[in-house]
C-alpha cells in the first residue's frame, strides 16, 4: 500500500492542474460578466484565483516560501534560470506569488510536448507559457517582462537526480536571449525539490533511448511526499556586453551552482527533508542572510 501511495501522490498535482484548466474555461465562458465585475479580462482575474489557491497549496502542502526575493528586479524586465525537478512544482508555486505579489505573470519556456496535453492548452495560453525560440524569447523580455527558463529541460528533469548536477549539455540559448535583450539573469534554486518527486531509477538506459526517439518524458515519477520546498533566489547577474554565449553560460551555471552547493545536502534525503517541515536549521540563517 505504501508504494501504491508513492505513485497515486503525483496526481494530485495533475488533478490541480486540471481544476486550474477548469476555472479557466469558467472565466473564458462567462468573461463578459467578470468584466462588468471585476473591471478587467477575465485573463487577469483567473490568474489571480488559480494563483491564490496554488500559494495555499503550496504554504500547506510543502511549507513552501521564497528567500531572497528582494533581488528580483520587479520594475525590469528579467531572465530567471532554474534547476529543473522531476515536476517543477516550485515554479508553479513561485508563479503564483510573484502574480499575488505585483499581478505581473512570469513567461515560462515549456517543452513541447505540454501543448499536446489535453485539456492544458488553455493553462499554456492564460499562463504565457511558450516553446520558445531565442527571437520569441528576446522579444518578450524587450517589452518589459519577466521570463522563467530551465536549460536542462525535460532531460534534467527526467535524468537527473538526488546530487542536482545540472545537466545543460550545450545549451546556451538562454545566454543569447539575455546578451540580444540586455537583461540581467537571476539564478534560482528550489530546496529538496528532487525529495517531493523522483524519477524511477531503474531502466535508465531504456528510457533514454526513448527520450532520445520521441522527445517524450515516458520515464515513471513517484512520490509527491509533502517536504520542506524552499526557493532561493539568487543576486542578479547584470548584462555584460563583453561576454560571448558560453562565457555567459558558464557564469549563470557557476552561479546556480553556487546556490545548490549552499543551500542543498547532496545526496538529498527524503526523511531529512519531510523532517524540515517540524524543524529547518537553515531557517534562522536565511532570516539573517
Amino acid at each position: 500500500m505504501p508504494l501504491l501511495v508513492t505513485f497515486l501522490l503525483p496526481v494530485v498535482i495533475l488533478l490541480l492542474l486540471y481544476m486550474t484548466a477548469l476555472i479557466f474555461y469558467i472565466y473564458k465562458l462567462h468573461r463578459k460578466r467578470l468584466r462588468e465585475a471585476y473591471g478587467k479580462d477575465w485573463k487577469s482575474a483567473a490568474r489571480s484565483v488559480v494563483a491564490a489557491i496554488w500559494d495555499v497549496h503550496g504554504y500547506i502542502y510543502y511549507g513552501y516560501e521564497v528567500v531572497g526575493i528582494e533581488n528580483i528586479p520587479m520594475d525590469s524586465p528579467v531572465l530567471f534560470i532554474y534547476y529543473h525537478g522531476a515536476v517543477p512544482i516550485d515554479l508553479y508555486y513561485f508563479i503564483a506569488k510573484i502574480v499575488l505579489l505585483n499581478s505581473k505573470v512570469i513567461h515560462s519556456v515549456v517543452d513541447n510536448f505540454l501543448f499536446k496535453v489535453p485539456g492544458f492548452a488553455i493553462i499554456c495560453h492564460v499562463m504565457k507559457l511558450i516553446p520558445g525560440t531565442i527571437q520569441t524569447c528576446s522579444a518578450i523580455l524587450k517589452e518589459g517582462n519577466m521570463l522563467a527558463i530551465s536549460p536542462g529541460g525535460v532531460y534534467e528533469a527526467q535524468f537527473g537526480d538526488s546530487y542536482y548536477q545540472l545537466l545543460w549539455k550545450n545549451r546556451m540559448g538562454f545566454a543569447k536571449v539575455a546578451l540580444d535583450a540586455k537583461v540581467c539573469i537571476v539564478p534560482m534554486f528550489t530546496k529538496n525539490l528532487r525529495e517531493a518527486f523522483r524519477t524511477m531509477s531503474w531502466g535508465r538506459r531504456m528510457w533514454l533511448r526513448i527520450y532520445a526517439a520521441t522527445r517524450f518524458p515516458f520515464a515513471p515519477l513517484y512520490g509527491g511526499f509533502p517536504v520542506k520546498l524552499k526557493t532561493y533566489v539568487g543576486k542578479p547577474i547584470p548584462y555584460d556586453s563583453s561576454l560571448t554565449p558560453e562565457e555567459l553560460k558558464n557564469k549563470v551555471a557557476k552561479a546556480l551552482e553556487d546556490l545548490i552547493k549552499e543551500h542543498q545536502k547532496v545526496p538529498g534525503s527524503i526523511m531529512r527533508a519531510l523532517i524540515e517541515r517540524i524543524y529547518d536549521p537553515s531557517s534562522s540563517k536565511d532570516h539573517h542572510s
